[in-house]
């Protein structure tokens, strides 16, 4: 055996598609779960809501759920085959703390859209949402084109309620 036949490094990082889907399904669906109990507590449709002019075009409230049980079965799939498909470790970390981050946004806009009662507030706050879920589609597209579609719809929500933020504090402002 000659030296250039002896290889100097191993690489142990398991190749993208031997890495299993269950731990990170499981600990993505766990994350995902605690988001939406904490953001589901928040959302208060009490008399402060109920009394705010919204747009004709808003969906019925028992529409939102329905659509956030979808995004975040989508979105938990989706970060299990960025975990599995992503070949680039620092990618597949940064995908995963835009996961986490993207969860504490949406936490944060709905303490700040219900619990203070500050559709103006929340309105800078879904601007962050946005530019974060942005990135989580487009961070894992070179390793997991799958996940990135994925986490489109959650992007495409995202603009639905950033514009319907806009046009609450356009029909009730100003707050504060």
């Amino acid at each position: 055996m000659t030296r250039s036949t002896i290889p100097l490094r191993v690489d142990l990082t398991p190749e993208p598609r031997q890495r299993g889907l269950l731990a990170p399904l499981a600990l993505a669906a766990l994350l995902t779960a605690g988001v939406g109990y904490v953001g589901g507590e928040l959302t208060q449709l009490g008399p402060w809501y109920q009394a705010l002019k919204k747009p004709w075009w808003q969906p019925p409230d028992y529409v939102f759920p329905i659509v956030w049980t979808t995004i975040f079965a989508l979105s938990t799939a989706a970060m299990a085959f960025a975990w599995r498909d992503v070949a680039c470790p620092r990618r597949r970390i940064a995908t995963v703390v835009l996961f986490v981050v993207v969860g504490g946004l949406n936490i944060l806009w709905s303490y700040l859209f219900f619990h203070l009662q500050r559709p103006d507030w929340a309105l800078w706050e879904v601007a962050a949402l946005w530019l974060a879920v942005a990135l989580m589609v487009v961070m894992p597209w070179r390793g997991s084109k799958t996940a990135s579609v994925l986490f489109f719809p959650y992007l495409v929500w995202v603009s639905i309620a950033s514009y319907l933020t806009w046009t609450v504090i356009q029909l009730n402002g100003p707050f504060g």
